[in-house]
């Protein structure tokens, strides 16, 4: 079998509230799709990289399958010490490059394998049928156990949605219940609305293209009055004139020493500014430890 590209859904900021549609948590992990000839198993992540050593829990697909040949498409995840899925415990799994490391990984990082689709069963395609119809197979083929899960479903997006603002989770996938599974695409039959959220972040540094402001450095001061480097971010609402005002904003607090407790890794052209400017910045979550934000973006300059 020749690795394929799943399905991806569309972003969105609003959640459909009609009853053609069915919501499911958005799991923060890495996507993998598992392939099984008949003969042997194999994983393959959402760019088609083969992923078949990192998780051997998985590759004993008879102990939860009992398809004959089959394409499931699902998410790898592992907890973090919150209890909540963790995008960088995950990784510490998904980037091993050295496979003898994995045996000791697996004990230190456990994942989860949830399962939504089913693409091939039984020598035949079957992404093309509606969705429920491929979640029913999934419900007579899969026998979950602690290492592989089926995914569950809402009925009111909006309820699950408001769970995962609560429990501070990556937010939900809603998708519409005759939906097919169109291999490679990304199509609004599939929705994502992720659970961003803000923090008002001081800028202590920033990196130029061309005399230009492109990325700012930032920080949060700690009770103590110390500023911490938290990430930094080139993304966001500002125009092309919102960089460049900010740049002659910035000229004026250019400083020697660098402002931040720690030291921005892999920012070495950086320039160092007064932290007298604050941005709006939202973000996907923080990193384990809480040490750094994940996909800041700036929002608007305060």
């Amino acid at each position: 079998m020749n690795p394929i590209v799943p399905m991806e859904p569309a972003s969105s900021d609003t959640i459909p509230d009609t009853d053609e549609w069915l919501a499911q948590i958005k799991w923060d992990g890495v996507r993998i799709c598992t392939y099984y000839d008949g003969h042997a198993v194999r994983l393959f992540n959402r760019k088609t990289r083969e992923r078949t050593l990192h998780y051997p829990e998985l590759v004993d697909l008879r102990s939860y399958c009992g398809a004959l040949s089959v394409i499931l498409d699902g998410e790898v995840i592992a907890l973090g010490d919150d209890g909540k899925p963790s995008f960088q415990k995950v990784m510490r799994r998904d980037g091993i490059r050295r496979m003898e490391r994995v045996q000791a990984a697996r004990q230190a990082v456990p994942v989860t394998y949830i399962i939504f689709d089913i693409l091939y069963y039984n020598g035949e395609w079957v992404n093309k049928l509606p969705l429920l119809q491929r979640m029913d197979m999934l419900q007579t083929v899969v026998k979950p156990n602690e290492s592989v899960q089926l995914v569950s479903s809402a009925d009111n997006g909006e309820a699950l949605f408001e769970v995962m603002k609560q429990q501070e989770m990556e937010g939900i996938v809603v998708k519409k219940k005759n939906s097919p599974h169109l291999i490679g695409e990304k199509k609004d039959l599939w929705l994502k609305i992720k659970n961003y959220r803000f923090v008002n972040a001081v800028i202590g540094g920033v990196t130029l293209s061309g005399g230009v402001v492109n990325a700012v450095l930032l920080g949060l001061f700690d009770e103590e009055g110390r500023l911490w480097y938290v990430g930094h971010s080139g993304t966001g609402k500002l125009s092309r004139q919102d960089w460049r005002n900010l740049t002659e904003r910035m000229m004026p607090l250019l400083a020697k020493g660098r402002p931040f407790v720690n030291e921005p890794a892999g920012l070495r052209d950086a320039l160092w500014v007064r932290p007298e400017v604050t941005a709006r910045i939202k973000f996907a979550e923080w990193t384990e430890g809480g040490r750094a934000l994940r996909q800041p973006s700036i929002q608007e300059l305060l």
